[in-house]
């Protein structure tokens, strides 16, 4: 499978390839399976935070267990968020990790510089699109603010960030962004919402997110490329049905299956279990709220 391919027929089919995050690894295996079993096509992928701030260990580590259990015709391996300014506010060798994920198999790969002005972002990006294209392997970007991770929006109701389009993505930037940047698909800020990663928090309920579907439109017809969601949990379920349609073409979700496996481990300590629980809701989740089961045949051919 190529992701490129595949990802720009996602978008050509009013389709979506879910990505699954994968902070801990024993959820690999159930995720992938669950994504087969479903005859469906989803990315299994990592972010920095999550070897930083939870127990995935490195992107290696992952691409290493994602070697054991990927399903040829499936599954992909993502790299996701690595950084140039953390969301500590620190600065990120975001280029060493790009050339580690190349080497380590990764066939697609994510650079945020949203946390830089417009020039910055698209220089970041640029460097990172260099690298990764001379491999052969897509490069994801992010424009704009998609609230969570502690951000300067957390003190801000949801309703309100919404109605006054806080940190949206702006369609002439996108369209500057990129040209200037070559990115082969863009994360946009159109209303969904981060998972939250301090220990206080990483059990609280997200707000039921909407989207901004005109916003989508807009952007999707300015830019001609496959547009991401990030904060995919959480959202209500009639806006990603409509945002499929409308241009977003991957969709990450983390919280609707970390937060379960974290639970399960909880309640037994016991791997196996919290990996049957999670594969459950993965199953759930690609058959009924993201309907991408069965989307394998389209997706490959």
């Amino acid at each position: 499978m190529d992701a490129k391919q595949t990802v720009r027929r996602a978008l050509e089919h009013g389709l979506v390839v879910p990505a699954f995050n994968i902070p801990y690894p024993p959820m690999l295996k159930a995720v992938a399976q669950a994504i087969a079993d479903e005859d469906s096509v989803g990315m299994i992928q990592v972010a920095r935070l999550e070897w930083e701030k939870f127990e995935s260990g490195s992107l290696e580590n992952i691409a290493e267990e994602y070697g054991k259990y990927a399903v040829p015709g499936h599954t992909l391996l993502h790299l996701d968020h690595v950084p140039v300014i953390d969301e500590d506010h620190l600065e990120v060798d975001y280029l060493a990790l790009i050339r580690r994920a190349l080497a380590a198999g990764y066939q697609s790969v994510m650079v945020d510089g949203s946390r830089l002005d417009l020039a910055g972002n698209i220089a970041a990006t640029r460097a990172v699109a260099d690298l990764a294209h001379e491999k052969g392997v897509p490069v994801e970007a992010e424009l704009g603010a998609v609230m969570g991770h502690e951000t300067s929006q957390a003190t801000i109701p949801y309703e309100e960030i919404f109605a006054r389009k806080l940190g949206f993505t702006e369609v002439d930037e996108a369209k500057a962004f990129v040209e200037g940047s070559r990115c082969d698909w863009l994360s946009v800020a159109v209303g969904s919402v981060h998972g939250a990663i301090a220990d206080n928090l990483k059990d609280q309920k997200k707000p039921a997110a909407k989207l901004d579907i005109e916003r989508i439109t807009e952007l999707r017809n300015a830019l001609n490329i496959p547009l991401v969601l990030h904060g995919g949990s959480g959202i209500v379920q009639d806006y990603i049905n409509r945002a499929t349609k409308a241009g977003i073409a991957k969709i990450n979700v983390g919280t609707e299956i970390r937060q379960p496996y974290e639970r399960a481990m909880r309640e037994r300590n016991d791997p196996e279990y919290a990996r049957e629980v999670v594969y459950t809701r993965t199953r759930e989740l690609i058959r009924d709220f993201l309907h991408t089961a069965n989307d394998a045949k389209v997706l490959n051919d």
